[in-house]
Formats: structure tokens, C-alpha cells, sequence
């Protein structure tokens, strides 16, 4: 048990290291620097935890929430893209209302990042043209399939990739890029010392910042 726990703190600051990130937060910009290095580090790195973090929308009448993963994050424009199918149930519901949140945490950084912003979706345009054409074979096979996901079936066997039939659908037709607009960030950093919290908001055009109580 106590070897166990010593791997853990080991791994812990394996990661801090590879990631430059500091061991003790007194100011807000290390927060940010922090979070962004993370985000970017999890659009790359398919073992970071925040590789598949977590999208809430609201359709109106009530929340749904998803595991998705993290293609690409834009520090510079606050931009996080994801794929999805155009025919889910999430379209509609970003179609209802665009506002959006994104949740991730790793337990061996202790680092807990929220974010809450707006949904741009793309749909048969450039963005969506580049995209798919820099996406892996193996990541394209589920949009041929021929009805929307989440629909019920009779037998799961019918809707395995070795029987699709690539020449009957066009898997480009039913691909959708989602842009997540960050607005405002929340950071938590835990510690046994003492915990940090920040804010980071972008909502009213500037940045503004603030400690938080955890």
C-alpha cells in the first residue's frame, strides 16, 4: 500500500515536470499558463486525462452531458475543437441554445479545469472539409454508418465497422466540427497545504481575473 502511494506522488510530479508546471500557485497568471498548457498537452497527448474531458449542453428543459475528445485547442483564440456526428441529438440541442460547458480533471496533477462558452458548429464548410481530411480512416468509419447514433436496433452485429458499406453512404455528409469559444475558465488546484481557485473571464471583450475561495 505504501509503495503504491510513492508510485502516485512519483507520477505526480513526473507530470508536473513534463509539463512545466508549478508545484505552488501565489499568482493568477500561473493559473492560466497552467490550464492552457494542459489543454494543449491533452489535444496531442492521448494519455492525458483532459484528452477526453466532458461537454454539457441544455436543450431547454434539461442537461446532457458527454465524454468527447479534445482534436485541437487554440490558446491565442480561446478555440477547443471536437467532431461529432451531425445527425446526434446534441446537434439539436446546440441548435436550441449554443452556450455549452467542458469539465476535466486529472488526479495525479490534483488539477481540476471548468470551462463555459459558446458552440459554433460547422457542417459541410472548409473547416469541416480540413478536418476530416486530417482525421484517421479508423476515425471516420463511425459516420458511415447508415442512421443517427443513439437510435435503436435489433442487432448490435449489423452496425460493426467490417459491415459498413462505404460506397452506399458518405461519411462526409454526416461529420460535424464543434468550436467551443472559452468565455470564462475555472481553475481548481488541490493540495494538502492549501488548495488554489482562480477565475479567468474573457465575456465582456477583456480579461479579468480573481482568486476564488476553493
Amino acid at each position: 500500500m505504501y509503495s503504491n502511494f510513492l508510485k502516485m506522488i512519483e507520477k505526480k510530479h513526473k507530470r508536473l515536470e513534463l509539463l512545466d508546471l508549478p508545484a505552488e500557485y501565489s499568482n493568477l497568471d500561473q493559473t492560466l499558463n497552467s490550464a492552457f498548457k494542459i489543454l494543449e498537452d491533452a489535444s496531442k497527448n492521448r494519455r492525458s486525462l483532459f484528452h477526453t474531458p466532458t461537454l454539457s449542453t441544455f436543450d431547454g428543459n434539461r442537461v446532457s452531458i458527454r465524454t468527447m475528445v479534445l482534436r485541437e485547442f487554440d490558446p491565442d483564440k480561446r478555440l477547443i475543437r471536437f467532431h461529432t456526428d451531425y445527425r446526434s441529438i446534441k446537434i439539436q440541442q446546440l441548435k436550441k441554445d449554443s452556450h455549452g460547458a467542458v469539465h476535466g480533471y486529472d488526479p495525479s496533477l490534483k488539477i481540476q479545469i471548468r470551462l463555459d462558452g459558446k458552440i459554433n458548429l460547422h457542417h459541410k464548410d472548409e473547416i469541416t472539409k480540413g478536418s476530416w481530411e486530417l482525421s484517421k480512416d479508423m476515425s471516420k468509419e463511425c459516420y458511415f454508418v447508415g442512421g443517427p447514433p443513439g437510435s435503436k436496433i435489433d442487432d448490435p452485429t449489423e452496425y460493426e465497422p467490417s459491415t459498413f458499406n462505404l460506397k452506399t453512404f458518405n461519411g462526409f455528409d454526416n461529420f460535424c466540427v464543434i468550436v467551443f469559444e472559452i468565455e470564462s475558465m475555472e481553475f481548481l488546484y488541490l493540495k494538502k497545504s492549501g488548495h488554489r481557485r482562480a477565475i479567468h473571464n474573457w465575456s465582456t471583450g477583456e480579461h479579468q481575473a480573481s482568486w476564488l475561495i476553493p
